[in-house]
């Protein structure tokens, strides 16, 4: 009897059925498609919120740089109203005070040269 052949081995994949490496490629694909994604989330999302942030900060500090100004701005006014010249002048000139033995003077505006317009 004659013995049988022992049969030469088979390279993977020779003989695989056409399902069998589209499924392979299906996988491959998602594998890929899974690892740009986790890539977008690790990288793309954080940075953008960095840079969102960054946004946020300089905004904040600029709007801290008008208020300073304006803290500045108002002390100064206080040490001013401090003063009791400085109150004696906006006494006099907001609501016309005038001290015992002062003579007050109004100036009436001239009249307009121009006539004003007839009725019908």
């Amino acid at each position: 009897m004659a013995e049988p052949r022992a049969e030469a081995p088979r390279s993977r994949g020779a003989h695989r059925p056409a399902w069998s490496r589209r499924r392979r490629s299906t996988v491959l694909v998602l594998l890929l498609g899974l690892a740009f994604v986790v890539l977008l989330f690790v990288f793309v999302y954080p940075t953008r919120t960095f840079v969102q942030q960054r946004r946020e900060l300089d905004n904040a500090q600029q709007q801290l740089t008008v208020l300073d100004q304006g803290t500045k701005t108002l002390k100064n006014e206080n040490d001013r109203l401090q003063s009791d010249a400085e109150v004696e002048r906006r006494a006099r000139e907001d609501y016309g005070l005038v001290q015992p033995g002062e003579t007050p003077y109004v100036l009436v505006p001239a009249p307009s040269t121009t006539a004003p317009p007839q009725l019908p």
